[in-house]
């Protein structure tokens, strides 16, 4: 590894170079086979940036972060207004985002901590019983890192995994740092800022042996969440907290801290692609691996629910043949990255049907107009689990404009025009009968061919008695049906 910088050289490194290297890396066009940049994001909601990914809802970003290498990559690529993830929680998404299946389809439908292990066993007073997910990857499973291996591709992996606890060298990458959780190789309780740098520097040498090598790569950054104030720097948690006008718990400005440091590690990537010489070449991709359980203002609810505030993340992608300052709204997800990485690469062997997701290549060459073709046209989110919604175990279908939620304990319906209504306010089921049978038909539809896993009642269930503890990383089921309302960044998981 390239000589360890101390963190006050690393953390003082001009971001004006960042800045200058997202500026000019967006038209150029390369030559030979493009390099991939992914940087993910922990639990950042879609209005957790300090800019808004919707042109046509100004303001809907954090009053709190400066985010100023991710807006200069916006200025230089694309930005996506309605990109979701395939779940609202960190191991499904992710899963989906290395190999372009719902996580339905996978059983990966929760996170790998172990906390559903007493409801799974009934040992929990809830009125049904959540399936017994999967917490590793199966064996066998191809993610985007195989697929460009047998194409040439270098790749890595460093920070938080989160795919099981299966090193991501077990998973087709070449180079990582081990199978990371919330707390980075360390396990540490802050990992921010420091397993930021640890896992940047990594990055930064890994792009720069590959390019000695003339070798196309793949990159995937993964970045840490935040906590509490001791996960960020006294220097930014003292600015971010002299522009907090007192709405706001230390959480929030500890969030949005964190989110600065990750914003100034961006910056060094950028510039590092700018000095090996690859920014004509290079597609950077930076994107959330779900909501923030905070604020995710003007959308409902967050991490852990079926509300779009749980779902919708920002894209940003900026590489050749993108056209500077463009927009898209066409509707995607993270299951659709891994098609698009690999048809830009020039991988042109067929994807099985088992891969959910579609290139979003021509959507990046035409100024953001178009459609994604995938094998199906509906997007499921299928997340049987008690977690942060107070409704419970449940499942939600878009088509169109359409987005049909469906609570398993009652069942409850639930009917939103996400055009007309992206807050999710007005319940449009009881005046729309047809439209949620046929809905409800699509969505089961998807379920039965996914071979999905489904709750089943709890013979145990006691009505007179109160819920018990609730699931692993927070909230249970009093998180509430709306969350919080405002800018903001979450936590961990």
């Amino acid at each position: 590894m390239a000589e360890h910088l101390s963190r006050r050289d690393f953390l003082t490194l001009t971001a004006a170079a960042g800045l200058l290297a997202a500026r000019r890396g967006g038209c150029q066009p390369g030559t030979g086979r493009p390099n991939f940049v992914i940087i993910q994001g922990e639990g950042q909601g879609w209005s957790s940036l300090g800019l808004s990914m919707d042109p046509r809802l100004p303001n809907a970003h954090s009053t709190l972060s400066r985010t100023p290498n991710l807006a200069a990559l916006a200025a230089a690529g694309m930005c996506f207004a309605q990109a979701y993830v395939a779940s609202p929680r960190c191991t499904p998404s992710r899963t989906a985002l290395v190999t372009g299946i719902n996580p339905a389809r996978l059983h990966m439908t929760f996170v790998n901590e172990g906390g559903e292990g007493k409801r799974r066993a009934g040992g929990d007073n809830t009125r049904l019983l959540p399936p017994s997910p999967l917490m590793e990857l199966p064996a066998g499973t191809q993610t985007v890192a195989h697929r460009l291996h047998a194409a040439g591709y270098a790749s890595a992996h460093f920070g938080k995994w989160h795919v099981g606890r299966s090193d991501p060298k077990l998973h087709g990458f070449d180079e990582s740092d081990g199978a990371n959780a919330n707390g980075g190789p360390d396990n540490v309780a802050n990992p921010n800022p420091g397993q930021g740098q640890l896992l940047t520097e990594r990055g930064l040498d890994f792009m720069a042996r590959s390019a000695a090598a003339r070798r196309p790569f793949y990159l995937q950054l993964d970045h840490y969440g935040g906590k509490d104030p001791a996960d960020v720097r006294p220097q930014t948690w003292a600015d971010v907290a002299g522009r907090s006008d007192g709405r706001f718990k230390d959480k929030d400005l500890g969030n949005a801290a964190v989110m600065e440091d990750v914003d100034t590690m961006i910056g060094l990537v950028l510039a590092k692609v700018e000095a090996l010489g690859l920014a004509g070449n290079t597609y950077v991709v930076y994107l959330a691996d779900h909501g923030t359980p905070g604020p995710n203002q003007p959308l409902s609810g967050g991490k852990g629910t079926l509300w779009d505030g749980g779902l919708r993340v920002p894209l940003i992608v900026r590489g050749p043949g993108i056209a500077a300052g463009s927009r898209c709204a066409a509707r995607v997800t993270n299951c659709d990255l891994m098609p698009t990485v690999l048809e830009l690469a020039g991988v042109t062997e067929p994807l099985p049907a088992t891969v959910d997701g579609g290139s979003l290549a021509g959507l990046l060459r035409a100024g953001g107009l178009g459609v994604v073709k995938r094998p199906r046209e509906e997007l499921v989110f299928h997340y049987p689990h008690y977690d942060m919604d107070a409704n419970g175990p449940g499942s939600s279908i878009i088509v169109g404009d359409d987005k049909l939620t469906r609570y398993d304990e009652g069942p409850s319906l639930h009917l939103y025009n996400l055009a007309a209504d992206p807050s999710e306010q007005r319940d449009l089921a009881a005046a729309s009968p047809a439209k949620v049978t046929a809905l409800q038909e699509r969505l089961d539809a998807w379920l039965n061919a996914a071979g999905a896993q489904r709750v089943s009642r709890n013979p145990n269930y006691d009505p007179n008695a109160a819920p018990t503890a609730p699931a692993a990383g927070g909230g249970g089921r009093g998180g509430g049906r709306r969350g919080g309302q405002g800018g903001g960044q979450g936590g961990a998981q």
